[in-house]
Formats: C-alpha cells, structure tokens, sequence
C-alpha cells in the first residue's frame, strides 16, 4: 500500500498578491476552478493508494478540510506542523505516522503546488520506482528538462535514462545552476530537473535520518509521540518540534545517503513558481496574452492581465512582455522575463509594514469567510459570508461594538441571554462587551455586512467563550 502524502505549508510569494502568507498559491485557483492543493489531493488517489496523508500548519487546517470534501477526498490524517520547520521534519513526521500504522508501508511524498495535467502518466511513474523501493532505494522524481533552466536544481543521473523510464541511480544534486551550466548539463542528456517528490519505505527514510541527521530524528520523534488529537487533526508536540533543525530533506538525507535512485518523468510538469509560469500554463491568444475575469488587452503581446476582483476592470492597452495582476487591494505591474523578483516586491512591502505582504483581502475561517471593504478611524465595515448550518463562536469584544445588517439568507442571533432569527433587510446592534454568536441556520451561504465602532478594531480582540472548531483564543485561534 502506498501513503501519499501531501505537504502544504508554503508561501507561495512569487505569485503575490494572488498568494500570500495568510491564502497562498496551493489554495488558489490559478488554472481553472479547481486549486493546486485540490488537484494534488485527487492525483494521488486511486487503487493502491491509501487515503492522503497532508502536513500543513493550524491556520489552514480547514482550509485543507473544506478543500478535500469539495474536491472529494477523504484524508487518512492531518497532522498540524506547530511552526515552519522546511521539508526534513515534515518528511519523517510523515514516515514515522505511516510507520506506526503499516511497518511496511510505503511512502509518496509530494508538493500540493505542482502542475501535472496527465496523472495517469504520473501514477505509472510512482509504479515504476517501486522495484526500486522494495530493494531498499529511497526514489526521487526526476523532469526531463526542455530547455536549458535556471531557476531548478538538478539531478545527475549515473547513466542516461532508459525509454522505460526504469529507475536509475543518482550520481548527485546539483543546485541551481548558471545559464553556462544548465546549457552544459540539457546537452548531456543524464540531467533531470529536481521535482521535490520522493518514494519510499517508511523504515527505510527513518534509518535514513537516524544516521544522517540524529538530532533531527530524536526531535522529531518526540513531537510525533506526543502529538495531540485536536477533532479530525493531530497537533504535533511544538516543544519538540521547536528543536527540529529548519532544513530540507535533500540536505539533511539526500545528499547524504547512498541507496538513492531517480525515475524520470517526460510528461509536462510544472512547479508553477511564478507568473511567467501561469502565463505558459494557462489559455492565451493568437498574440500570447492570457487574460482572466475582468481584464480586457488591446493590441498586447506576451502578456498576463488579471483581474481578481469583480469590481476592477484592469486594461491593457500596447503592453509586451508585461504581468498585470490587479486585486482590490494590490496591484502587480511586472516585466514578464523578472517575475522571479516578485519575492524581492514581497519583501520590500513588508520592511514598509504593508499588510498586504502577508495579509488575503479575504480572511478565510472555518465558517465562512469576511472581508474589509471600508476601514477609518474607530470604524470598520465588513462583508461576512457564513457557510449552510455554520456558526461564530461565542465571544465578546473589549473595544468594539458592532451592527449587523442582514442582505442575504437568515442568521441566528445570541446577544447575551436572548436568541433571535434576523433575516434579509433587517439589522441587529451587539453592545460593547456583550456576549453573542451568529449563525446560519439555512441550507444557503448568508451573507450579512458589519459595522465596527470602537477605539480597536483588530482581529484579536476577540475573547472565546464556546467553539464548534475548538479554536481556542486569539485571532484564529
């Protein structure tokens, strides 16, 4: 049985402000209706594949829950990274999980955020490398490489791949090369690009750790041992996991261990790491321009205009080689040949404290969504959507009070000791310090607008005193 197992915890900065810290890249649609993180999920399904695995951090545990019965795919587990810690830790957390439950399980680690439009190809080549794996080789996913990259790390394979697609053994990593070198190594033929998604024994990755990084695989292990189960998620330990070094695997263990082999994958891929990226991958014109929502290009050549708001209308007029991103509270103007800068944008926004750095117009919570569309001294006004059968939890405000107007579907409504039902075109005042919930006792999304009076209107000021999701205090929870 094979365990896939998902990693989502990324950024995703290179395609701000469309990703961002707080909704990146996996958790967007960027090619069609369906998201990176959703199409992953349903790759690595199917027979011989148990129920996905998925790492991922506390802030998006429900994006990743709402997003699996959407696309429907149950999880086999979640388990919730406590912080950041790179791809090492999140590897043998994954290995040991599956370890505890199947000693022999085997293990298929893979990004949330790559395209791979034929996953029949994708699964034959997971098929391919299990030989491999049974004879104790940890398996890499090599890209057969098009044209001669830079922005990748390689794989030296030590010998050319077969037309099999047979496994083959790895000679070494390679980083990111220079122009010179990435040209040198398309000519030799025995170079892959490095794809980031591995196969594998479980047993075979924790020895792996245990004698190439045995500081890591103690910490680790402890944060898998006493991990918490939170509803349909498992808390590793933080105290432990804080001790985990922040490192690749590919440092930690790859380039360490010997019993390494690569299957090479020829069919299309992408990491999507950019808007040059998105612009190859999705629909474009006899001139090269792809435009998505309200976007409109008059005589534009090899460029991207987007438009993300449905109150934006971004227009292009003469525009070569341009990226044009407008949302509602961020615009992107790029040349399309230095779209990798765009992380140097990202960090330029936040040495000024911009929140739109890190920060989504739209604030994603287990119940529903919200979003600022006004915000000035001692006031806020917000749209908030609330999901069939969902609710807030029971909270009260220090600083704030708030109206709640009612524009579409019914919402149930607890002020202090008394409950009512507020439906469309009527209103509801919640006083300073008063305690309430609102919810959607309806079979279709609610929607109500909020007005926010009060010296601080920030997102902490929240004090919990009951929760269906067992948030907790603070913002999110």
């Amino acid at each position: 049985m094979i365990y896939p197992t998902i990693l989502c915890g990324g950024s995703g900065t290179r395609l701000w402000p469309l990703s961002r810290q707080s909704y990146p890249k996996q958790f967007v649609p960027l090619l069609g209706d369906e998201t990176l993180f959703q199409a992953a999920a349903r790759r690595l399904t199917g027979p011989g594949f148990a129920a996905p695995l998925v790492l991922t951090n506390s802030d998006f545990r429900f994006i990743v829950t709402e997003q699996l019965q959407a696309a429907g795919v149950e999880p086999g587990a979640i388990l919730i990274e406590p912080q950041g810690r790179n791809t090492a830790p999140a590897v043998l957390a994954a290995a040991l999980t599956v370890a505890a439950r199947d000693p022999a399980g085997v293990v298929l680690v893979a990004p949330s955020d790559h395209v791979i439009p034929d996953a029949e190809a994708f699964r034959a080549a997971v098929a391919r490398g299990l030989a491999a794996v049974e004879a104790g080789d940890i398996v890499t996913f090599g890209i057969t490489p098009d044209h001669p990259e830079t922005g990748y790390g390689y794989l030296e394979l030590a010998a050319a791949p077969e037309a099999s697609g047979a496994p083959v053994k790895l000679a070494r990593f390679v980083e990111k090369p220079a122009r010179t070198a990435a040209e040198e190594m398309l000519a030799a033929g025995n170079f892959l690009w490095n794809a980031g998604i591995f196969l594998f024994r479980a047993a075979d990755m924790i020895a792996a750790f245990e004698t190439h990084a045995p500081e890591l695989s103690a910490a680790v292990r402890a944060a898998v041992d006493e991990a918490v189960p939170d509803l349909g998620f498992l808390r590793l330990a933080p105290g432990p996991w804080a001790k985990a070094p922040d490192i690749s695997v590919d440092y930690a263990v790859m380039e360490r261990a010997e019993n390494l082999s690569v299957v090479p994958f020829s069919a299309h891929w992408s990491d999507l790491g950019g808007w040059g990226a998105v612009l190859s991958e999705g629909a474009r014109d006899a001139r090269g321009v792809g435009t998505f929502g309200a976007a409109t290009a008059i005589d534009c050549t090899d460029s991207l205009l987007r438009s993300e708001s449905e109150g934006v209308e971004l227009v292009g007029i003469g525009l070569e080689n341009i990226v044009a991103v407008a949302m509602n509270d961020a615009v992107l103007v790029a040349d399309a040949r230095r779209t990798q800068d765009v992380k140097k944008a990202v960090d330029a926004l936040k040495a000024k404290g911009a929140k739109q750095a890190t920060q989504f117009p739209k604030d994603h919570r287990p119940w529903g969504w919200f979003e600022t569309l006004a915000l000035g001294p001692r006031f806020q006004v917000k749209r908030i959507v609330v999901a069939p059968g969902a609710a807030l939890s029971l909270q009260s405000h220090h600083h704030r009070s708030e109206h709640w107007i009612v524009v579409q579907g019914t919402a149930e409504v607890t002020i202090d000791d008394k409950i009512q039902l507020v439906t469309e075109n009527q209103s509801v005042y919640i006083p300073l310090g008063a305690v309430h919930r609102m919810k959607n006792p309806g079979k279709l999304p609610m929607v109500l607008i909020e007005v926010q009076t009060g010296a601080y209107l920030g997102e902490d000021d929240i004090i919990r005193y009951e929760d269906v999701y067992s948030r907790g205090q603070g913002a999110k929870g």
